[in-house]
């Protein structure tokens, strides 16, 4: 996938293309990408999404903490994945913000060479999102710019989106948020330093330090498959203020990984969830912890298939 970050890369190659942040590129942007890629086909010209590298709210709103389902990198390497031909990455400014639907278009189109744009069947776009799917067709005649509605995904009994799929995984409803994915969702980043305790009691955990902006989970215990230098093991995820240990305010993210010895700090590792295990809690005592941690093991033991 070629990856364009300003319009003086962009070759003079007609384009079918369509906008969006698509936070995860989930199964129903990947309904919407394979509609530009068959009318691409169709018509003998190459795909490209439009997307930006930075929430729009994050611009607006200094205040505004993301909660990402992907990380630029991540969202890059899945469109690369969906077969795109192109990716245009569009610097959101304050400036842009107040473009008007038309004047985005025509952008659009003598900019990035987008001759057909397929637009999302419930997406709105512009200053005030106020225009109508007839309204952009009226736009696109007036600049040459064929206007193509998308069907919607019906894949799920309910609307598959960003937003649901944050709420899902807010709840541990993990393996639910990943069939709306379309993938396991991942958590990626250094090993740091942590408290050293795990070790201590038998279970050495990798403390992970990942992205800021990057959704974290419901706090409790995951069943996870951890990937670290090309190897893919099982493991036991931690996320939460581990209450036992009394932790304070200070969340981790720790992952315990079975069947594996090594010194692995500054390294870089990945954790895709597979399975909630259960809640955190506050134990009476270390060795009741460390009997449940026993008890967790086993269980991701079992569950999981490499």
């Amino acid at each position: 996938m070629e990856i364009l970050s300003c319009k003086t890369d962009v070759k003079k190659v007609p384009c079918v293309g369509t906008i969006g942040f698509f936070d995860g590129v989930h199964r129903g942007h990947l309904c919407l990408l394979d509609q530009v890629k068959q009318l691409a086909s169709f018509k003998g010209l190459s795909s490209a999404v439009v997307t930006f590298p930075v929430h729009p709210r994050k611009v607006l709103h200094a205040s505004y903490q993301p909660e990402l389902l992907s990380t630029k990198e991540e969202k890059l390497t899945l469109l690369s994945k969906a077969g795109i031909d192109r990716c245009i990455l569009l610097p959101f400014t304050e400036e842009l913000s107040l473009y008007s639907a038309q004047a985005f278009m025509k952008m659009l189109k003598e900019d990035y060479q987008i001759d057909v744009l397929v637009i999302g069947y419930d997406h709105r776009f512009g200053h005030d999102r106020t225009d109508q799917f007839e309204d952009y067709c009226r736009y696109g005649k007036a600049l040459g710019m064929e206007v193509v509605q998308a069907r919607e995904y019906e894949g799920e009994s309910h609307s598959v989106s960003s937003s649901a799929i944050r709420q899902l995984l807010k709840q541990g409803e993990v393996e639910e948020a990943n069939r709306y994915l379309g993938y396991a969702y991942g958590l990626s980043g250094t090993v740091v330093n942590g408290h050293h305790i795990g070790r201590k009691i038998g279970f050495p955990t990798a403390n992970l330090k990942t992205e800021e902006g990057k959704l974290l989970p419901k706090d409790g215990v995951y069943g996870v498959f951890v990937y670290l230098g090309g190897v893919k093991y099982k493991g036991m995820l931690n996320i939460g203020n581990r209450p036992t240990l009394e932790n304070g305010a200070d969340k981790s993210v720790e992952v315990h990984i079975l069947d594996f010895e090594g010194d692995i700090y500054e390294k870089e590792l990945t954790v895709e969830l597979q399975h909630y295990v259960r809640p955190e809690k506050k134990y009476r005592d270390i060795s009741e912890l460390i009997e449940q941690m026993r008890k967790d093991r086993d269980q991701i033991s079992r569950i999981l298939v490499l």
